[in-house]
């Protein structure tokens, strides 16, 4: 959640007329990593658990991809978050691999 905290601070940084480009998709990916960790975590099976931890993953990438943009297009400085975004992509990485071995 720390790590959304970081985004809206980035994205408040950006145009206007990102509002429903860039800003409303990155904002939307950010909340996706923890809430599906969340959602999952309620779920009964480790089965569905690990279909929720796949989802938050998937959005960490496309994450990624976005502040890749930011940069690229904005010249808006991601780099730490890029770096703390890949240390969670390998938690989750790693909370994957201890699910299915158990």
């Amino acid at each position: 959640m720390t790590l959304v905290k970081k985004i809206y601070l980035i994205t408040a940084d950006l145009p206007k007329d990102e509002k429903f480009g860039l800003i409303s998709q990155i904002n939307r990916c950010s909340i996706s990593i923890p809430s599906n960790i969340a959602e999952g975590s309620g779920r009964t099976s480790e089965k569905e658990f690990l279909h929720f931890l796949n989802i938050a993953i998937s959005s960490s990438y496309e994450l990624e991809t976005q502040l890749i943009l930011v940069y690229d297009i904005y010249n808006i400085e991601t780099k730490s978050i890029l770096t703390d975004l890949e240390t969670l992509q390998k938690m989750i990485g790693a909370f994957k691999r201890m699910l299915k071995t158990e």
